[in-house]
């Protein structure tokens, strides 16, 4: 009698259980299915975002074929000859391409060294001026360049460096003869940098200003009480503070190593320093465009793709080895 009272016993625990799962699973059902029908506004929203991205992001994606074809009008992306390395083969055995492939590393590298820090310095020192007038005029000025297309901001460089420009004038006075600033491969990649640096800088303070909200100011307050002063607080308070935008940042900046701006390039570029103005998307457009080597261009700017996802995803492991990762 103990025996089946047990059994009765531990058989009405088993149904019990299985019918509190049906009925947690069927009430998880019911949830998800309210919050899919609540957020069905939302998802009508975000289906012109998917469809842009299918349309122009992934679909283009198919055209890399042709890197690994001989491709002609004519045949088309699909009826092309298949030549399989043969683009990447030929693209590396050419001392022109190796040369191009370093000046775009070189002119990336140094741009992410020398106009990196330049936001950060501008947005925490903005940070600190309380003078509300000063502050918003000088945020104008900085802010501006960044609206003005290269053509504009190439015209206005080039203009104040040529032989008969401001800074000629200003040179000749001073030592007598011009300067070739534009001719000379070390000053064209100085005026590349400060011209970069000049239209882009303002506009990216913007986000670390964003970020230097968020920092709670009872701890300058502290800092302040304790002696701390102005260089003390930005070391210990500010930077610590704004570090995973800083790392963000980075990690963004990374995959653009490879993505020397063409416009950029190509306003401030000559002849005569084509050494080191000459880059991937300058030589892109000058062989695939004009010169119709489709298959060779597109693969050289497979190749540009994969560095740059390559850049990013060491970037943010080694980030993730301090919890400041991307993903």
């Amino acid at each position: 009698m103990k025996a089946n009272t047990r059994s009765e016993a531990v058989l009405r625990l088993d149904t019990s259980r299985q019918s509190s799962r049906q009925s947690g699973s069927s009430r998880r059902r019911f949830w998800q299915t309210r919050r899919f029908k609540n957020n069905v506004p939302l998802w009508v929203m975000f289906v012109p975002v998917i469809a842009f991205y299918m349309i122009f992001k992934y679909t283009p994606m198919l055209g890399l074929v042709i890197a690994f074809k001989n491709y002609t009008f004519y045949e088309g992306v699909w009826g092309s000859q298949w030549v399989g390395m043969d683009n990447f083969t030929n693209l590396f055995t050419q001392a022109q391409s190796v040369q191009i492939i370093r000046n775009t590393l070189v002119l990336s590298i140094l741009s992410v060294l020398v106009s990196f820090p330049f936001p950060i310095a501008l947005a925490i020192m903005l940070n600190e001026v309380r003078n509300k007038w000063f502050k918003k005029s000088v945020q104008t000025l900085v802010y501006l360049p960044y609206f003005f297309s290269w053509v504009i901001v190439g015209g206005l460089v080039v203009t104040i460096f040529a032989q008969t420009g401001v800074a000629n004038v200003l040179v000749e006075k001073l030592l007598g003869k011009p300067f070739p600033f534009l001719f000379k491969e070390w000053s064209w990649v100085s005026i590349f940098l400060g011209s970069g640096i000049w239209k882009d800088a303002g506009f990216n303070a913007i986000i670390y200003l964003a970020a230097l909200t968020s920092i709670d100011p009872s701890l300058y307050e502290a800092a302040s009480m304790d002696g701390a002063g102005k260089w003390k607080q930005i070391r210990n308070i500010t930077l610590p503070g704004i570090s995973p935008t800083i790392v963000i940042m980075l990690i963004l900046a990374m995959g653009r190593v490879m993505e020397v701006g063409f416009d950029h390039v190509y306003v401030l570029q000559n002849s005569i320093v084509s050494g080191i103005s000459e880059v991937i998307s300058t030589y892109i457009y000058a062989i695939g465009l004009q010169g119709g080597q489709f298959s060779l261009t597109a693969a050289l700017g497979m190749f540009d793709s994969l560095v740059a996802l390559t850049l990013v995803l060491i970037s943010n492991a080694i980030a993730r080895r301090f919890n400041k990762g991307l993903w």
